[in-house]
């Protein structure tokens, strides 16, 4: 099965040399799941990111499906203080 994997900020250093800077279509086997993606492009374990599946908020157990799009996003800080 084929997915696009799209990595924002720090994690788009982890994109494989065939992507386009942000996002790369990876071959897959069946019930691959999102630690399997990190795991195939050698994100460090203790780097941290959210994880998203077509657009919705993703398990790291969460099996992957022909077609999806996995998004990973570095954790966000920031905002307005009062």
């Amino acid at each position: 099965m084929k997915i696009e994997v799209r990595l924002f900020a720090t994690l788009a250093a982890y994109l494989p040399d065939e992507g386009d800077g942000r996002s790369a279509t990876l071959e897959l086997t069946e019930a691959s799941t999102v630690t399997d993606v990190v795991r195939s492009l050698q994100i460090p374990d203790d780097m941290p990111f959210i994880a998203m599946i077509n657009g919705r908020d993703a398990a790291l157990d969460q099996p992957l499906a022909d077609g999806d799009v996995l998004s990973l996003f570095p954790p966000l800080a920031g905002g307005r203080c009062s």
